[in-house]
């Protein structure tokens, strides 16, 4: 049980009955008040607007037309006025908001029925306002009476089953495509024509325009080349100035440098100069003159050792010479007898030419097959391809040492004019020794060999 103040918001009202309001209750609407328990009861009442969409499907107009309808509407309990308040009070206290709304939905669909039945499809697909107003009308007269209001009515849409209203607009879209057909040919024709004398105006327009543009690009170049031949001069000349004072600037910069280089140079010469006459200094206090007495010290000790020696000297030198005369008599005596062979051998020499010659031949001559055969000796790996008619293996190699051993005896006639193979074959004739003695005519172990 409530009691004792109430409040509301402006979107209700307060219903108050019983004690003291025996015929007439009373009603607050956004405001507060006072509930005696037990003697007095309290109610309330929605004053929110309410939105009802209204169809009316199938329903027969003037002309016997079956059409469909849907309107918007938007309705609320009148709070503003105390008579429709109550009268609202008496119809709907105690029900709830979405009864209040069926109420007034049946109401207004049965008013919406009746406006289409009294008027012509081509009436209400054309001045919806006249059929907006009608239902607003008649439904606001009997709402009204049940404290509630019409804030507003919209027909929001219209359609029909049979295809009627598609037939109305195909009439008029026809005289409309036709009439826009007309229009627009005329349109075409006159903007045509418009469009040809405003070519032919542009280029004439044009043509003057680019005889002027051609005339002011001329005069443009003309006046460029001369600006850009004196700004070029000028940069020219900026930038010869400008180098010139860079140069004059490096300059002024080097000798600069270079004077603080002399004085840096000047200053470590002078510190330089100290730093030796510091370490004279120390060197005459550190070295000098512990050096100079170990030099006294030293050149005493070799003098002494120097005076030993030259007597040790003497006295090896005595000892050599008696030495060196004994085996310089030795080396002249074996001098001697080696010059006297030597003069024997080439008196020996001159008398058998031919015959020492061969001997000198026949003892070197294995020396040169030696060499001969040394590169066959150092090859790993030896191939030889034979015509078939040629001698192939060690008998190959063996004929070619041999050939060129052959050809050795014409090599020394040609450079000593000696005939070694003329010697050889008489060598059966008696000659006499090399070395001074007579021999018989028996054949040469050189020979035999």
């Amino acid at each position: 049980m409530v009691w004792g103040f109430v409040t509301c918001g402006p979107n209700e009202a307060l219903v108050i009955s019983g004690c003291c309001y025996q015929g007439k209750p009373l009603t607050v609407v956004g405001g507060r008040a006072f509930v005696w328990p037990c003697i007095q009861r309290l109610q309330r009442i929605s004053l929110n607007v309410m939105t009802l969409n209204v169809e009316s499907p199938r329903v027969y107009t003037s002309q016997g037309v079956p059409i469909s309808v849907t309107g918007i509407a938007q309705v609320k309990v009148q709070g503003q006025y105390e008579e429709m308040l109550l009268a609202a009070c008496e119809q709907f206290l105690g029900k709830t908001e979405h009864e209040v709304q069926q109420v007034a939905l049946e109401t207004l669909e049965g008013h919406q029925r009746a406006i289409m039945g009294s008027m012509s499809v081509e009436e209400i697909y054309k001045d919806r306002k006249k059929f907006n107003q009608n239902v607003f009308e008649v439904a606001s007269s009997d709402l009204i009476n049940m404290g509630i209001t019409v804030l507003s009515y919209t027909l929001k849409d219209i359609h029909d089953d049979e295809g009627y209203l598609d037939a109305l607009g195909m009439a008029r879209t026809a005289e409309v495509k036709r009439d826009a057909r007309i229009g627009e040919a005329e349109a075409n024709k006159d903007s045509q024509i418009k469009e040809a004398l405003a070519e032919e105006e542009r280029m004439a327009a044009k043509y003057v325009n680019d005889t002027e543009i051609a005339k002011a690009q001329r005069d443009f170049e003309l006046k460029k080349a001369t600006y850009d031949m004196e700004v070029q001069a000028k940069k020219a000349e900026a930038e010869l100035a400008y180098d010139l004072q860079a140069a004059k600037t490096r300059q002024k910069i080097k000798e600069e440098q270079m004077q603080i280089k002399v004085v840096e140079r000047a200053q470590e010469i002078l510190i330089q100069e100290q730093e030796i006459q510091r370490r004279q200094k120390e060197l005459e206090a550190t070295i000098k003159q512990p050096a100079d007495s170990e030099k006294f010290k030293l050149e005493k000790l070799a003098e002494a050792a120097r005076n030993k020696a030259l007597l040790e000297a003497e006295a090896e030198a005595e000892s050599i010479r008696v030495k060196g005369e004994a085996e310089a008599l030795a080396v002249e005596a074996k001098a001697r007898a080696e010059a006297n062979t030597m003069v024997q051998k080439a008196a020996a020499l001159q008398e058998y030419k031919e015959a020492a010659m061969l001997e000198m031949y026949l003892s070197t001559l294995p020396k040169v097959a030696a060499e001969v055969a040394a590169p066959l000796s150092q090859a790993k790996k030896v191939t030889m391809v034979s015509s078939g008619s040629s001698e192939v293996g060690a008998s190959k190699l063996t004929g070619e040492v041999m050939d060129i051993i052959t050809r050795v005896p014409a090599m020394v006639k040609t450079m000593t004019g000696v005939d070694v193979s003329k010697c050889v074959s008489q060598g059966n004739s008696p000659t006499k020794s090399a070395w001074g003695g007579t021999t018989t005519n028996t054949p040469s172990p050189h020979h035999s060999r």
